[in-house]
């Protein structure tokens, strides 16, 4: 540490501030790394390493040519990227690029502030990309910075120190956190300019189609998917089922959800709801999962074509009771509704409309196929209705999973490398998967015997430990279910899963992948800290993120407004920047007068002086002033000369006492015409 210390003390000053100025840039542009394009990475990282070669060595900075030769191969590349200069990316992309391009000419002052200004807003687009605590601590980190180097700019080389740089610019950045958060609080939440910013981190892996073997990924993600606080008592752990998106269609491999734009979708209809029961209320902050489906309780009430109306967003139930977003959910949302643990969907539904949920593919797994329809064949299903005979047969598929070998594990091994006929492999032969492996073998072989089925994908459980209150559901919880059709009760959830692993729906555990290294040494610590942390960017998505119109209307409410509306928000908006332009107006000419003790009696001086047609300049001890007395105003001016001298042999003398400041007042005012 001491050799570093001595090597940075060393270096040339511009140099230190160049480096500075290089790292502040860096950070800056760090968080945008994961959105640009590698290239646009890997070129920013060759110019700053150049510009940083160049400041060690002391060497001048290039010429244009090499400059316009790099900004031609950039914009080309955006081009060819993108395929257009315009648009959030391909801008962010040319800005980095103009940002690490202008360190290359800085000649004078005003390309330094060209590089500020063009870090300052750099900073503000990292909220496109997300809006998270860190984000946030990170943000204001590089704001610091790049005001330490302004303060650094305003002044000559190596004056001052790039610390008391820093010092000034924390000074202003503690000044400018209170408007900060005044405006915060009042600027009018205006759509679309507030759904702007958006989070890239949330992937939970569901989508319109499933692939089998595919959700393993998904099952090693710990982030953190929704967030509910419920009114009431909780559901029962057999109910926590958040239903996603409904897969219909299988081509062996893969699951599909039905295309609603097909001219045959009149043949799926919909399903119709009944709900009975208390409805149970929650409140839902769903974290980005980027799918168009919103993944509610099941079952919330509301018909097919129901509309739920979301800030700046309005999802529509599906025909399978799913709700979906007309765009894929890049935002925090946060969602006021309930939900009935005891409902019927679909009893009103014509063979004709259930034939898509008996359709296999041609060919595949005939083993299966076969072994089902062996099941189906026997004599104790024989005299069942068709009713009773779909919930035996269900019930002898969940037995025959219990009692045999199966084994539920995150680490099945590939499926279908040596045949296409994967639920053959499944079934009848490894028996080792997971929810999807599991889900989509029972929907198979119910199809096999006669009995419509699907796949519904989603999540199921949560933590066993609420959060601040919250009950915290995680990627690792995404899973997949079936539902068959009985006549006369129509859908019935049935989750195979809970015949082979019970704890996972009963308890909501998720199959977690080994731990790191902190988790093995001390699994309690590393939960303990995880909690911690994702309690307080609870906190940060509650108070901040989720500040709303509504809880600013609340708050003028509070502060007396009779009617708070934009108007009342109008008002109060120009009243605080009223007393903002006030208050800097006064600080600015506190500020401009003098502050120490002898600045103030040299002020008081000055101006008694000046009345009496005696001018001092600042650079002149009270003796020169004494002699310009006698010089103007001759014996008159004996006593105010003698009172002079007196002040500046009592700052200079080690005993002498300062003389009365009403003698000198008395004296001038007799010089004054």
């Amino acid at each position: 540490m001491n050799g570093l210390a001595a090597w940075w003390a060393r270096l040339p000053r511009d140099a230190r501030d160049s480096f500075f100025l290089l790292g502040v840039i860096t950070a800056v542009i760090a968080p945008h790394a994961d959105h640009l394009p590698w290239w646009s990475s890997a070129l920013t990282t060759v110019v700053l390493a150049w510009r940083a070669s160049l400041a060690w060595r002391q060497r001048p900075l290039p010429g244009r040519w090499w400059l316009a030769a790099v900004i031609a191969v950039y914009t080309g590349l955006t081009w060819l990227t993108f395929r257009t200069l315009i648009g959030r990316e391909a801008g962010i992309t040319l800005l980095v690029m103009l940002m690490a391009l202008k360190t290359m000419e800085l000649r004078a002052r005003r390309d330094a502030f060209v590089v500020f200004f063009l870090g300052f807003f750099l900073v503000l687009t990292q909220f496109l990309y997300s809006q998270s605590l860190l984000m946030a601590v990170w943000s204001l980190a590089s704001l610091w910075g790049l005001l330490a180097a302004v303060v650094l700019a305003q002044m000559p080389t190596g004056i001052p120190s790039i610390g008391i740089a820093a010092r000034h610019a924390a000074g202003t950045t503690a000044l400018g956190l209170p408007v900060m958060v005044l405006l915060f609080v009042l600027f009018p939440r205006i759509a679309p300019l507030w759904g702007v910013p958006t989070e890239a981190i949330g992937r939970t892996g569901l989508s319109n189609q499933l692939e089998f073997g595919a959700m393993n990924e998904i099952a090693n993600d710990e982030s953190i998917a929704m967030r509910l606080k419920f009114e009431g008592a909780l559901p029962p752990p057999d109910q926590r089922y958040f239903r996603g998106p409904v897969l219909t269609r299988f081509d062996g491999k893969t699951w599909r959800a039905y295309d609603s734009r097909s001219s045959q979708s009149w043949l799926r209809g919909r399903d119709d709801l009944a709900t009975a029961g208390p409805a149970l209320r929650y409140e839902m902050t769903l974290e980005p999962l980027r799918i168009s489906v919103l993944p509610l309780l099941e079952m919330s009430p509301g018909g097919v074509g129901s509309e739920l109306n979301l800030t700046d967003l309005t999802v529509v139930r599906g025909p399978e009771l799913q709700w979906l977003s007309p765009r894929p959910i890049t935002e925090r949302l946060r969602v006021a509704t309930s939900a009935h643990t005891a409902w019927r969907a679909g009893e009103r539904r014509n063979r004709l409309q259930l034939t898509t949920d008996l359709d296999l593919p041609a060919g595949l797994n005939p083993r299966t196929r076969a072994w089902a329809e062996l099941l189906a064949g026997e004599a104790r299903f024989a005299t069942l209705g068709p009713g009773p005979r779909a919930e035996a047969l269900a019930a002898a598929l969940l037995e025959h999973i219990r009692s045999q070998d199966f084994t539920y594990t995150l680490t099945p091994g590939r499926y279908g490398e040596t045949s296409p006929d994967v639920i053959d492999e499944f079934w009848l032969d490894r028996r080792l998967g997971f929810c999807e492996h599991f889900a989509s073998a029972f929907v198979v072989v119910m199809r096999a015997m006669g009995v419509p089925a699907r796949i519904v994908t989603g999540f199921q459980g949560w933590d066993a430990e609420p959060q601040d209150g919250y009950q915290v559901v995680r990627n690792a919880n995404a899973h997949a279910w079936a539902e068959f059709w009985v006549e006369g009760r129509g859908w019935v959830r049935s989750d195979p899963t809970a015949a082979v692993a019970p704890n996972r729906v009963t308890q909501g555990l998720a199959l977690r992948p080994q731990p790191g290294v902190l988790g093995q040494f001390n699994p309690t610590l590393w939960r303990a800290m995880r909690n911690g942390w994702e309690t307080v960017n609870n906190r940060w998505q509650q108070l901040v993120l989720n500040y709303s119109r509504d809880n600013q209307f609340d708050l003028l409410k509070r502060l007396g407004f009779s009617q708070p509306d934009w108007t009342a928000l109008g008002q109060a908006l120009a009243g605080v920047i009223l007393v903002l332009a006030v208050a800097g107006a006064a600080w600015i000419r506190w500020s401009s007068r003098p502050h120490d003790a002898w600045s103030r009696q040299r002020a008081r001086i000055a101006a008694l002086l000046t009345r009496a047609g005696v001018s001092i300049p600042a650079h002149e001890s009270p003796a020169a002033w004494a002699r310009a007395l006698r010089r103007q105003h001759g014996q008159k001016a004996e006593p105010a000369a003698q009172w002079l001298e007196k002040l500046e042999r009592s700052r200079y003398a080690p005993d002498a006492s300062a003389p009365a400041w009403g003698e000198f007042r008395a004296a001038a005012r007799m010089l004054q015409p």
